[in-house]
């Protein structure tokens, strides 16, 4: 059976007072082109107005998870980014999950806009700071400096490589006058584009973040008390992710070169990296997302999952996601990206290994009865 666009004849969505109405599922490429082009496409940036608009649109409640998840505990993620240029055009929507891996994920694959959806506000707290940080930031090395507030070392240049930058901040301390200098920008940075100032619990969550980075420094992982490869849980730590590759000795990491920070930073400028709180089985964000993608004739190329079906299925409501996931627009290439844990053959002695799925043929097979649990899940993935 052939991958078909995933819009549904006839189908209306009605959310916050916006209708798609999606277009027949068996329209031909010159149809679909023409109807694209009657849409409004995705802009080249959102104002400062609009990104705020769609966060507090778009987002539910504050949830819960059992860790902070302040660094990606998934340290092979980038191996399946060669394939996911093969099969996946640029220019389509981002969707992901979790903190700054996604950064990695975006400089690769170059979409024309990003949503990241998580159920912690924690965590669209912490992309704020990464947007401020970044926007702040000419380069990579002035990034690192404001991210751990440790007073730039000397002789570092766009030619560093990731590794020699972290090598030059290991041994410098950090500084408490640059991290009130650090944090003071970042929110007057939030609250400028806002138009108004940052609600406490924002501010107070924003600041959790940043000094859990620099308290730490680049050996953060993914539990605040476990620092890096010696600590007791062996999470790979910051600066591990920064110098990992995609399994074929290429970097892609977003501070692997300073081409891949300038990308991230023109999104972040160009407000087209979008933090939302949400529950992948929700009501609201990820309906709210397909219908904004459906009015502007845009496609979601990629969602990153990691492992949260894993977390839905243990609630019962994973059928609720694919529901969810059915209002998308989608086509062909349309690719999710989870990772297994503990239990998928991973490589180099990993915990965690990502996997790819098409989108539309694991949509096609849950109405057709075939996925029932987790495993059948990670089973359809390749």
């Amino acid at each position: 059976m052939t991958r078909r666009r995933r819009y549904a004849a006839g189908l209306a969505i009605v959310l916050a007072g916006a209708v798609w109405i999606g277009t027949p599922a068996g329209l031909g490429a010159s149809g679909r082109g023409q109807l694209a082009a009657q849409r409004n496409e995705l802009p080249a940036r959102l104002t400062d107005h609009e990104f705020w608009r769609l966060i507090d649109g778009f987002s539910e409640a504050n949830g819960y998870f059992q860790s902070d998840n302040l660094v990606s505990n998934e340290d092979t993620f980038q191996y399946v980014i060669p394939e996911l240029l093969r099969v996946v055009p640029p220019g389509g929507a981002y969707l992901g999950v979790g903190p700054d891996q996604n950064f990695t994920y975006i400089v690769a694959l170059r979409p024309r806009i990003a949503f990241i959806t998580d159920i912690r506000r924690g965590n669209l707290q912490e992309h704020l700071m990464y947007k401020a940080l970044l926007e702040l930031s000419t380069d990579r090395a002035e990034f690192l400096s404001r991210l751990f507030s440790r007073k730039r070392p000397s002789g570092l240049t766009a030619a560093s490589t990731a590794l020699e930058l972290f090598e030059a901040y290991l041994n410098v301390p950090m500084s408490t006058t640059l991290r009130d200098d650090n944090l003071k920008a970042v929110l007057d940075l939030l609250a400028r584009q806002r138009g108004s100032a940052l609600s406490d619990d924002d501010a107070a969550g924003i600041a959790y973040v940043y000094d859990s980075f620099v308290s730490v420094g680049p050996t953060l992982s993914y539990a605040v008390n476990s620092f890096g490869r010696g600590g007791p849980m062996r999470y790979p730590s910051y600066e591990d992710l920064q110098m990992a590759t995609d399994g074929q000795g290429v970097s892609r990491g977003y501070l692997a070169s300073e081409a891949n920070f300038a990308a991230l930073k023109t999104m972040e400028q160009d407000n087209r990296i979008i933090p939302l709180v949400g529950d992948f089985a929700g009501p609201r964000a990820l309906r709210s997302v397909g219908a904004y993608l459906a009015e502007h004739g845009a496609i979601v190329s990629v969602f990153y999952t990691s492992n949260v079906e894993q977390y839905l299925f243990q609630s019962g409501v994973w059928p609720a996601f694919a529901r969810n996931v059915a209002t998308l627009p989608l086509d062909d290439a349309s690719t999710f990206i989870r990772s297994c844990f503990n239990s998928c053959g991973m490589p180099n002695g990993s915990r965690a290994v990502a996997l790819l799925d098409s989108m539309s043929g694991l949509l096609r097979d849950f109405n057709e009865g075939r996925i029932q649990n987790y495993w059948q899940v990670l089973q359809h993935s390749r």
